[in-house]
């Protein structure tokens, strides 16, 4: 996934409720907010590391 035109799909899948407040910003930082919403991104590293922070809430899918 390193061509620069890479697009992911990320759709949040578990509720933040019981979550850390970091985790909490990060998820509304990528542009979700509850469960079965999902957002498409250019993969770059700021993203790469938002989802990393959040891998256990989301489910990540290649475009």
């Amino acid at each position: 996934m390193s061509n620069a035109d890479s697009k992911v799909k990320i759709t949040q899948v578990r509720s933040i409720i019981k979550c850390k407040q970091y985790q909490k910003d990060t998820i509304h930082a990528l542009g979700l907010g509850r469960p079965n919403y999902a957002v498409v991104h250019t993969l770059n590293p700021q993203i790469q590391g938002m989802i990393n922070v959040v891998k256990h809430l989301v489910k990540v899918e290649s475009i």
